[in-house]
């Protein structure tokens, strides 16, 4: 245990504490308000928790905005910032010596996917934006290299969540990027009330949607663009948050997006190298009153043990955050208000959220980044505000009730990405977010201790080297049964760690681990004490 973590722990024990100031991160989001009220001034930014030196510790990658109106990230102020994570638990700011200074800048920074996308062993980065997104390939050394061109993964427009994945089960991490909507800094438009501080920033609906975009990992550093081939292009939306699951248990990851103010769309791989949408017949496009919300963060995780997986969506005040549970026949229904997520969300706005076993108990819980879209909502909805708490919701076994998770989380925050790992490695999620205008913060995780864990870290033989897209069952000495998914992109313009952490109760042996392996491998491990790493590597020799 972090020396420095450990004097940081307090006496009466809370789920998360604020320990910002000790890990000496620093990080500002500047967003650039200006009296114009772009769009884009209150939708970043985006944040990612990796080992990019594998040296056991979690680093973190902050993605920034940039100086309005016309996108510049010249000054030192509006980069991106990587911080990598010393041996005493503090962080040094390593933007400059990664060489992660040098993102166009023309680009307003919006989000960030992580993935081993050549298996060299080295986790790299791809960068959204408005104006255009960045591949980084890390060198192995420190250092990344902006490799966009050459990999041809630049795309147009608005580019929001993306994340990697691999849909035809190659081995090779393929890239899906979500845009937003056709919006211009050189049309203005104004939206809101006449009357001073009236103007506001303008509803998508003024705006016409795009289609996402699907690039294929060819295997030799380069990508190339299948949107049209694998029919995610036959669908437009305004997406904001991605995330991936196999929904159906067939063996081939789907996708699930969330829209803002229009059908949320689930692409259901026909295991053939295309996709049909199907949100709509599955029963997730629309709420239960068959309306449309402000979907803006996403996850998409079995959090009922039933070994299907679930999906949770954020979205503005007085709409409901969304819980789809899956039926098991291909279909879902809208579980929020049974579950006991609308009732909590309701005077809330969501951006980036998580399934997450945050005390170790065996049930995924549930955390949302929030913070109203109107910087001026007091003076068009006085009952509504602009900053808010981050919220914790605890899974009683499929019913969800809110934690008290002590002063960390009763401060107001104009929160938007977040991204979850271990970064203490003692076998506690932790997470870090950010906020428009505000520093970021960390919040370390106290209320795992008093239960067991498990931790698995997967390398891919046949499949893809970070294990992306394994199916993961654990059954604890108590025979409690849970299944996870291995996935980086979660919530809203965030990459989380690839390590599946397990929560055991008060178990202290895992019964059994049946890792399936993207590639079709069935690797089995039994009695395996808790408080470990599980090194599971995909059998090479495997049929």
């Amino acid at each position: 245990m972090f020396k420095l973590w450990g004097a940081a722990a307090i006496a009466v024990a809370l789920p998360f504490t604020d320990i910002t100031q000790q890990t000496k991160i620093d990080f500002r989001l500047e967003n650039s308000p200006t009296s114009e009220k772009y769009l884009p001034e209150t939708m970043g930014g985006g944040v990612a928790v990796l080992d990019y030196d594998n040296d056991g510790r979690l680093d973190v990658f902050f993605v920034n905005g940039a100086r309005l109106p016309n996108p510049d990230k010249s000054d030192p102020k509006y980069w991106n910032r990587l911080y990598h994570q010393n041996a005493g638990g503090t962080f040094s700011d390593v933007t400059e010596k990664a060489g992660l200074t040098g993102m166009p800048q023309n680009r307003y920074g919006m989000g960030v996917a992580a993935g081993d996308y050549d298996n060299d062993g080295f986790e790299d980065l791809y960068v959204t934006g408005y104006g255009g997104n960045t591949l980084y390939h890390n060198n192995g050394n420190g250092t990344f290299a902006d490799v966009t061109t050459r990999a041809g993964v630049m795309s147009s427009g608005w580019s929001t969540s993306a994340g990697f994945f691999d849909y035809d089960k190659d081995g090779k991490l393929d890239l899906f990027v979500c845009r937003y909507l056709k919006w211009s800094f050189d049309e203005p438009h104004f939206c809101g009330e006449h009357r001073p501080g009236g103007r506001s920033y303008c509803h998508p609906d003024n705006f016409p949607a795009v289609t996402n975009v699907l690039f294929h990992n060819d295997g030799n550093g380069t990508f190339t663009d299948v949107s049209t081939k694998t029919g995610i292009a036959a669908t437009q939306g305004k997406s904001l948050g991605v995330a991936f699951a196999d929904y159906d248990n067939d063996g081939f990851t789907d996708i699930y997006v969330a829209n803002d103010s229009v059908a949320c769309l689930l692409f259901h791989n026909n295991r053939n190298g295309t996709f049909s949408e199907v949100a709509l017949p599955a029963g997730a496009g629309f709420n239960e009153d068959g309306q449309t919300f402000a979907g803006m963060g996403t996850d998409f995780a079995d959090y009922d043990n039933d070994g299907f997986a679930d999906i949770v969506v954020t979205d503005l005040s007085n709409q409901r955050y969304l819980l789809f549970h899956n039926n098991r026949d291909g279909t879902f229904t809208d579980a929020t208000m049974r579950s006991g997520v609308g009732a909590a969300t309701n005077s809330y706005s969501g951006w980036s959220t998580r399934f997450l076993d945050y005390d170790n108990d065996g049930w995924k819980d549930l955390f949302f980044a929030q913070g109203h879209v109107m910087d001026n909502i007091e003076v068009t909805s006085p009952n509504l505000r602009y900053l808010q708490p981050p919220l914790l919701l605890r899974n009683t076994g499929g019913h969800f009730a809110s934690v008290d998770g002590g002063p960390a989380m009763q401060k107001l925050w104009a929160g938007r990405g977040a991204a979850f790992g271990d970064l203490e490695n003692d076998g506690a999620i932790d997470m870090v977010v950010t906020n428009i205008g505000q520093k970021a913060y960390v919040l370390h995780n106290e209320g795992a201790s008093r239960n067991a864990w498990l931790r698995i870290e997967l390398t891919g033989h046949k499949s893809n080297r970070d294990g992306i897209g394994c199916r993961i069952r654990v059954t604890s000495a108590s025979n409690l049964v849970q299944y996870y998914t291995v996935n980086t992109a979660i919530g809203y313009l965030s990459a989380s760690d690839k390590r599946p952490l397990i929560g055991l109760g008060a178990s202290r042996v895992a019964k059994s681990v049946e890792i399936t392996w993207p590639s079709g491998v069935v690797q089995r491990f039994a009695n395996i004490s808790s408080g470990t790493s599980l090194a599971a590597k995909e059998p090479v020799d495997a049929p």
